[in-house]
Formats: structure tokens, C-alpha cells, sequence
């Protein structure tokens, strides 16, 4: 027996204005300081004011959210006693309100204890995920990742009650984003959209959202770096998240998640940019244990006709490194101006934290411990995977 998991989505062209069609008392926003900045949370704020709810903002929300934020975003919603709580912005605000939401109604809880396992029995309010960008598919998954900052490292957690009730997916949030975060998260994206399909959890549901979930990122992402006001290619990629959000959040990663977040929180890299650094690596490296189902998505996004499963397994690597070295991504370790003495010293802990990330354990081909450090020895220096 098995689950999935979706919230309501709207999506398209004026989707923003679904909020006006609500009914509730209080919305408490969880955003940045940026949005704000930017009037977004001003025009979430009007839609809301539309359907006769009072509102507050919580935009203390940080790249990479930490733990102590979403407490004491908690203790707002406490105080506030929302009954929506939207997740406005990319991964983060909408990973933060995740973990808000459960610690408003389960203050009894210490973040690290919501698992699947444990029943929350949410019923005080609802959540509404608002994408910004176009990557994280935050918005249609139950799993969050938040930073503990005086340990220094990243924990991924969830629970199925914390899909979101509502995604609105507008692309015309996106406009205009720089080329810089289109790049992360679409890469993002295409890496959720590639693990998701390979992953020893992988099933006849979630398989069709992430092959279209890749095809199009593999079509539209270089377009939407481009030229930020290509709104076809906006619009492809805000669904393309979202797809590929429903088929992982089904489904679940691989190692290049579990390698991207450990070098991520001991390196404070962006999330998206870490796990689309290992992503052609782990492809090689799965592919070399004769496993994965990579020759489906080259297939299916017409990069080969080709039936040989290593040969169009080492078609897709190859397109995916063409990607991200057009859109600027870091194609090794040393290219994101770590020296070799930083990595060597904090080697043992990325190993440690890899394995003990939840995506490691449903990868496809799992290493062992002397091989994963090889792994990252070899991605520091940009060799191919060749073991």
C-alpha cells in the first residue's frame, strides 16, 4: 500500500486572485524581507483583505531557513492564532511555514520529532504554498529541510499532513527574477524531476509528473535565464516545479540531494546550486552500477532514440552538464572558491551528514562510506565518476 499526497493547485495566468474566493478570519504571510520590499506580500495581503481576512507578516524568513527562525515564527502564530498561514517566496518561506504551522498546533513537538511516523492532528488552520520561483517545488510536497545554525548542519524532515491545502502557482510572480536564482532553482527542479524517476521509491504515479517534469526544464530553463520577461517559458518552468514537486514529494531523492545538502549546510550554498552540482556526477555513478532509468527521460525529452540503456543514460549526463554550464552553474567543488585544505578538513563531516540524510537511503546505487568520500574527492576536482 502506498500514498499520494497533492494540495489543491491553481496555476496559470491570474491565478493570484483565487485568494479573493476564500473564507477565513486570519492569514498569517510567511515571507522575506525582500518580498516585501518588493510589494508581493502587498499584493497577497490585498487579495486576502478581498476575502474579509486580517493579516500579519512574518518576513524573517533567510536563505536556507533555520530552526530558530521558524520558532519564533511560531510563537507569532501563537500569538496571532491564525487560520491560514501562507508560505510566500521560494523554498525557504514556503519549507519555514511548513515547520510554523506544525509547531503552532503541536508546540509540544521539537521540530526534529515530526516525522511521518507521528500523527499531528492539524485542525487550527490551513496552509497556502505561493511560489516565487520556479524550482523548489515546496508547494506541493510535505517534506521541509531547515538549518540547525549552532550545529551547523541541515535536517530534513515532513509529515503527509503538511502538504499545503492550496498552491497557487503564478508564473507572473516569477517575472522577472534574476538569471542567477532562475538558474538554482530550475536546476532544482530538474534535479528533483531526475531523482524522483530513479528513486527505489519510484511508482506509476509519480513516474509521468517527473519525466514531463524534466522535459520541460530541459526545454524551457535556459530560455527563462535568458530573458526573465519570456513568460511562455516562466510558465513552463513555474508548472515544471510544481510537476516535478508532486512527483518527488510522492516518490522521494536520490544522493545527489543527500550530497547537496550536506555540502551545502557546511559550505552555505544555495540549495539548489549544491544538489544540481552532484546531479550529473550521482547519474554517472548509478549509471556505472548498471542501475537507474535514465535512458527514459533522455527518451522522452528526444535527446536519443536510442535503446541502449548506458548509452542514452550517458546522453542525459551529458545534456545536463551542457545545461548547467549555459546557465552558469559551478560544475565542481573548486570552482565555488573552496580550497583544498577547507574541503579535506570538513570531508569527514560531509560524509557523516550525507548518510544520514533521508534522501540517501532510496538512491538507486547507495555507496558505502570510503566511496562517498571518494565521490566528493572526485566532484572538488571535477573528474568523472569512474567506479
Amino acid at each position: 500500500m502506498w500514498y499520494f499526497s497533492s494540495p489543491f493547485v491553481v496555476f496559470g495566468e491570474e491565478a493570484l486572485s483565487h485568494l479573493e474566493q476564500l473564507t477565513g478570519e486570519r492569514a498569517l504571510i510567511v515571507t522575506d524581507a525582500t518580498l516585501t520590499r518588493l510589494g508581493i506580500v502587498a499584493r497577497v495581503e490585498e487579495a486576502l483583505h478581498k476575502a474579509g481576512m486580517q493579516t500579519r507578516v512574518f518576513d524573517e524568513v533567510e536563505p536556507e531557513p533555520s530552526l530558530q527562525t521558524t520558532q519564533r515564527g511560531a510563537r507569532v502564530a501563537a500569538d496571532f492564532q491564525p487560520d491560514w498561514i501562507v508560505g510566500l517566496g521560494g523554498g525557504s518561506p514556503m519549507d519555514a511555514s511548513k515547520a510554523i504551522w506544525a509547531m503552532y498546533e503541536r508546540p509540544d513537538l521539537e521540530p526534529t520529532e515530526i516525522n511521518p511516523m507521528v500523527t499531528l492532528g492539524l485542525h487550527k488552520a490551513k496552509l497556502i504554498a505561493i511560489p516565487t520561483t520556479a524550482g523548489t517545488g515546496s508547494e506541493a510536497t510535505w517534506a521541509l529541510v531547515l538549518t540547525d545554525t549552532e550545529e551547523r548542519r541541515k535536517f530534513s524532515t515532513g509529515s503527509r499532513e503538511l502538504v499545503p491545502t492550496l498552491a497557487i502557482v503564478d508564473p507572473s510572480l516569477t517575472q522577472g527574477l534574476p538569471p542567477r536564482i532562475t538558474a538554482d532553482t530550475g536546476l532544482d527542479a530538474l534535479t528533483h524531476a531526475i531523482e524522483g524517476y530513479v528513486t527505489v521509491w519510484r511508482n506509476d504515479f509519480s513516474d509521468g509528473l517527473c519525466l514531463k517534469a524534466a522535459q520541460l526544464v530541459l526545454t524551457y530553463l535556459e530560455r527563462a535565464v535568458r530573458d526573465g520577461d519570456d513568460m511562455e517559458a516562466r510558465e513552463h518552468m513555474a508548472n515544471a516545479a510544481t510537476i516535478a514537486g508532486l512527483g518527488f514529494g510522492n516518490a522521494n531523492l536520490g544522493l545527489g540531494h543527500a550530497m547537496g545538502h550536506s555540502f551545502g549546510a557546511l559550505f552555505k550554498q544555495p540549495h539548489g546550486r549544491a544538489v544540481a552540482l552532484f546531479l550529473p556526477y550521482t547519474i554517472d555513478y548509478t549509471t556505472n552500477g548498471g542501475l537507474g532509468r535514465y535512458g527514459d527521460i533522455a527518451r522522452f525529452a528526444g535527446l536519443t532514440d536510442s535503446r541502449n540503456e548506458e548509452e542514452a543514460a550517458r546522453v542525459l549526463a551529458a545534456r545536463v552538464r551542457e545545461l548547467e554550464q549555459a546557465v552558469g552553474q559551478p560544475m565542481c567543488i573548486a570552482e565555488f572558491g573552496i580550497d583544498r585544505a577547507a574541503f579535506r578538513e570538513m570531508l569527514p563531516k560531509l560524509v557523516e551528514y550525507a548518510e544520514q540524510d533521508t534522501q540517501f537511503f532510496t538512491a538507486p546505487r547507495i555507496p558505502d562510506s570510503e566511496e562517498l568520500a571518494q565521490m566528493f574527492e572526485y566532484v572538488y576536482e571535477g573528474r568523472p565518476i569512474d567506479f
